[in-house]
Parts: structure tokens; sequence; C-alpha cells
């Protein structure tokens, strides 16, 4: 299928680029005329997996997270990528209330909002290399 429109940023691994990438993805979802909900869920989604990319992909450190939206005539694609510590089981890091950072009071219910909110999530993470997170939510009602 061929993609209407494609959007692509990059930005630091700081707190306070989670509401901006947040922002950004509704806002490019928000051309295709989704509902109030649809737009919600994408936003809280995208929050979920840039916090996880900054808390637990580079911890301490910096470095950088890509955004990349793609928007289809059906549905968003949304990518979240980090280049940082990665994750060295996934399923294990999907069950609910697991968390590799306990000292920041974290719930470890990310992976869980994601796959709740969107309509597919994919999860591909090598250990020393980073993580990335393609979800997609479909835009307009069955």
């Amino acid at each position: 299928m061929q993609p209407i429109n494609k959007m692509r940023t990059e930005f630091l691994s700081k707190s306070a680029n989670e509401s901006f990438a947040r922002v950004v993805a509704a806002s490019f979802a928000a051309q295709a005329d989704p509902s109030i909900e649809v737009v919600a869920d994408i936003r809280t989604a995208v929050s979920e997996a840039v916090t996880n990319a900054i808390i637990h992909g580079y911890g301490e450190e910096e470095g950088t997270v890509v955004l990349t939206c793609v928007l289809y005539p059906d549905f968003v694609e949304i990518t979240v990528e980090d280049f940082g510590k990665g994750i060295e089981d996934v399923e294990k890091a999907k069950t609910p209330l697991f968390t590799t950072r306990p000292d920041l009071e974290r719930s470890g219910m990310g992976f869980t909002v994601m796959e709740t909110f969107m309509d597919s999530l994919e999860i591909e993470s090598r250990v020393g290399q980073g993580t990335r997170i393609r979800m997609t939510k479909e835009l307009k009602s069955r």
C-alpha cells in the first residue's frame, strides 16, 4: 500500500521532548481527520514509547530518539527508535509491572499501555544497539 504522507524527526533523549513527540505524532495523524479518541490513543502510546526510549534506552546518558510517522489511507504507522542499551528479554519486558528502573518508581506498564491503545505493536531490540518500537493505529471507524 502506498503511503499518503511521511515524516521523520529526531530529538535528544530529554524528558522535555516527550511532550513534543506526542504532539508531533498526534498533529501528523490529525490530517486524516480521525476521532478525538484515536488522537488521544496515539498521544498516549507515543508518550509511553518515547518515555521508554529516554529512561530505559539511555538512562543517564544522552542520545537520539527518532520518531517516524507514515500515513496510509486507513491507518498510521508510528516508529520510535533509540540507539541505547537495548532490551535483553523483550517478552519479559512486556510483562505488566516489570521494570528495570524501580528506583524511579516506574510502573512497568509501558508496553501494556502501547498494546492497549494501538492496533498493533512490534518491538525489535538488540542489546547495546537500541530498540525500535513500531505501532499502527486505524484512523477510520469500521
